[in-house]
């Protein structure tokens, strides 16, 4: 066989890194390398056209196997992670019948909602009746959660379950959920009441070595628009604030590292995302390490991926299962503890059945068709993935130490250090949006030009608004400045739906004339342009004249006309078009023609080309009409 192997290779003869570097550099015909093919990240680092092994030398984690130390590759031997489904809990027995249908339909563990502070030790009873806690990972949320907690241990006391199969997270989260949202943690003379409770939650359960009983919302950075190396690394420092504040209230670090739980949100960015959780893994242990815990789990990081919030739609929803699918796909390759698929529907109602049961196939299909799940680590080794994981590691790990040295979390966060950073890459994000550098399909690209927002689409919906009942995220009036969660989509869709519920049907007309082949092409462009911000779009094929085209148009009763031609067509065609239209409707030419300024002069002012800032240019488009 070894002869074998030696035969085969020798057909296949090294290529050197020299000789692919010049085969390029012809078939780039003297354009600049560097700017051709090396992608900018927003995450400080640069990503190469391709790597080889040698790009692999000096990352020392390499070598380590699944389930080893610093757990690159994973915290286990296997990597069957947990299908999460989340259930709002109004009456505890419809939640509870709920999550029993919900446990035969795939799901492996169950999120409960509780926004009821008066929820009892008889509401959890009804809640649990019937549930394994052997067998069902459940977590808990929502304002009632400090509670739940108590009651929840106490009745696994009363019940005698072994605590060794008890797996429970509850998402108490002080740090993130309080100070980064609402501004404050409501302490009191330097003192935190959300340290000592965790402390007295945590000495209280401490036989349940499998209850998580801290979360850290990571998720939230990602949502108020961060990039994926300052989700990291302030979800790491936040984490490690909870280690040291615990630690004071005289914890050891091996009761609390394994009463962390970690939760981040999966973006679309799908290669980058499988490094992201690799390197998180990789830098806790690091963190972990020097506290010298005896216990190997004290280093282990437990997380749970959650799909993206920020890059979801209300307009054209359905792609939202596109976004959710290669989100899911990232999560489940990198390794996580836990996965859930929020429903397409989630932006703008209450899931539907319809929208819960795809969320979840989802899942179901990565691991029963897939096979995701008998694979540890797919991308361990992977010259790319392990150049990826490697650098969102060291520009992480810089991150996290400028907190750190600023005083940790708490304190970076306070002056204002952490809310810089991540509203300066929201406003990049922002702005890539509004130029289409960045695409969210279905949005500021490729809208689908006969949608109208459905009535569940209101304004609150596309501005953000809170609808949580018991106002867990509102700021509070005395507090520092908070981090506001977005979706990228919403200026766009604020300015659509401002047209849906306007009353009025604004039509842009396609005048095509000259060239056909670029009077094609424009159109396309122009139509999807305008679209973009809900005013209806009528594409025609082709004028043989001006005349004919501006006649059809009048006739068409369009608000806009947009000629669409070849450049060298404009100088004549644009003015001729433009004197026929006369002041019935706005006149646009679709691009940038050498003979902008020619055309201005004659009173020509509206162009459109891919130069634009297309959501202040739309809007633009909306205040002339009146909209």
């Amino acid at each position: 066989m070894a002869n074998k192997e030696q035969k085969l290779f020798a057909e296949f003869p090294p290529v050197s890194t020299e000789q692919w570097e010049s085969v390029i550099a012809v078939d780039l015909k003297g354009a600049d390398y560097e700017k051709k093919l090396v992608w900018r990240t927003a995450e400080g680092f640069n990503v190469r056209p391709y790597y080889r092994a040698e790009n692999l030398d000096g990352i020392k984690y390499l070598g380590s196997q699944c389930g080893e130390f610093p757990y690159v590759r994973g915290t286990g031997k296997d990597n069957n992670w947990r299908i999460v489904q989340t259930i709002e809990v109004g009456c505890p027995k419809e939640a509870n019948a709920q999550a029993t249908v919900l446990l035969t339909k795939g799901v492996e563990s169950i999120g409960f909602v509780i926004g009821d502070k008066e929820f009892s030790a008889a509401d959890l009873d009804t809640l649990l009746s019937g549930i394994s806690v052997k067998n069902t990972e459940l977590v808990f949320s929502g304002c009632a959660t400090k509670k739940v907690a108590g009651l929840f241990i106490d009745k696994m006391d009363k019940e005698g379950v072994d605590p060794e199969t008890v797996r429970a997270s509850f998402v108490l989260d002080p740090i993130v959920k309080k100070l980064t949202l609402k501004g404050t943690m409501a302490c009191k003379n330097g003192q935190c009441k959300g340290f000592e409770n965790l402390a007295s939650l945590i000495s209280k359960g401490a036989a349940y070595k499998r209850i998580r009983f801290v979360n850290v919302s990571g998720e939230i950075f990602h949502n108020s628009g961060s990039t994926i190396v300052q989700e990291l690394a302030f979800t790491l420092a936040a984490g490690h604030e909870y280690v040291v504040k615990l630690m004071e209230q005289g914890l050891s670090v091996d009761q609390v590292a394994p009463a962390l739980r970690f939760s981040m949100a999966i973006s679309s960015n799908y290669f980058m995302e499988i490094a992201k959780f690799r390197a998180a893994r990789l830098l806790w242990a690091n963190i972990m390490a020097p506290y010298n815990p005896s216990r190997g789990c004290a280093s282990k990081m437990k997380v749970h991926a959650v799909t993206s919030k920020w890059n979801m739609t209300v307009y054209d929803p359905y792609v939202n299962m596109l976004r959710g699918t290669t989100e899911a796909m990232s999560a489940a390759v990198s390794g996580v503890h836990s996965i859930e698929v929020l429903p397409f529907d989630t932006p703008y109602e209450k899931p539907t059945d319809f929208s819960a049961r795809i969320a979840r196939n989802v899942q179901l299909l990565l691991k029963e068709e897939s096979h995701f799940n008998q694979v540890c680590d797919a991308a361990g080794g992977s010259y790319y993935i392990e150049n990826l994981t490697n650098s969102i590691a060291e520009q992480a790990w810089n991150l996290f130490r400028q907190v750190e040295e600023k005083g940790g979390y708490i304190a970076a966060f306070e002056a204002g250090f952490i809310q810089d950073q991540v509203e300066a890459s929201a406003a990049k994000k922002n702005s890539n949006i509004a130029t289409r550098r960045e695409t969210l399909l279905g949005t500021n690209q490729f809208p689908n030009f006969n949608e109208v927002a459905d009535e569940a689409i209101t304004e609150d919906v596309v501005t953000g608004k809170s609808t949580c009942k018991c106002g867990c995220a509102s700021q509070a009036a005395d507090g520092v400045r908070p981090l506001k969660p977005y979706r990228g989509a919403m200026a766009f869709e604020q300015m659509r739906l401002k047209v849906d519920r306007s009353g009025k049907q604004p039509k842009a007309f396609m005048l095509t004339c000259g060239a056909l082949a670029f009077a094609r092409a424009r159109a396309q462009f122009s139509c999807n342009f305008f679209a973009c911000a809900g005013i209806r779009v009528q594409d025609n094929t082709y004028f043989k004249s001006v005349e004919e085209g501006v006649k059809a148009a009048l006739e068409a009763k369009a608000e806009i006309v947009v000629i669409c031609a070849a450049d060298d067509d404009y100088a004549t065609l644009a003015p001729e078009a433009f004197k026929l239209l006369g002041d019935k409707a706005i006149f646009v030419v679709a691009g940038a023609p050498a003979c902008k300024e020619e055309l201005e002069a004659q009173g020509i002012k509206n162009f459109i080309s891919v130069r634009n800032n297309v959501l202040e240019t739309l809007q633009y488009y909306l205040k002339e009409l009146g909209i």
